[in-house]
């Protein structure tokens, strides 16, 4: 199978399983990668990336397959935004989810 094939099958769902395969080591099943399997799996997904990867993360394969390096700021400024948005949703969660608490000799 050549690239082109490779590419026009590889859906967002099977990219995110190699993905997850490589970055583990294992399938979802559990099976081991071998190491020559782990390598072409490694392949895929940057083939992949260098496609699709339109916002690329930090040291991720990016459209057009360069390589993106975030500034310090750009790191800042993104993780800024994830501590915010993390914050708001257990704000809401703890809103949300109330519970009520007993003493022991109160049940």
């Amino acid at each position: 199978m050549d690239i082109n094939q490779l590419l026009a099958v590889m859906t967002p769902e099977i990219y995110q399983r190699i993905l997850t395969a490589v970055e583990t080591g294992k399938w979802l099943d559990g099976s081991v990668l071998t190491p020559p399997l782990r390598d072409s799996a490694q392949q895929a997904v940057m083939l992949y990336q260098s496609r699709h990867n339109i916002d690329a993360e930090h040291m991720t394969v990016a459209a057009g397959g360069e390589i993106k390096f975030k500034s310090k700021a750009e790191l800042k400024r993104d993780f800024a935004v994830d501590i915010t948005a993390m914050a708001r949703d257990t704000d809401n969660a703890a809103n949300e989810n109330n519970i009520a608490r007993f003493d022991h000799d109160q049940l």
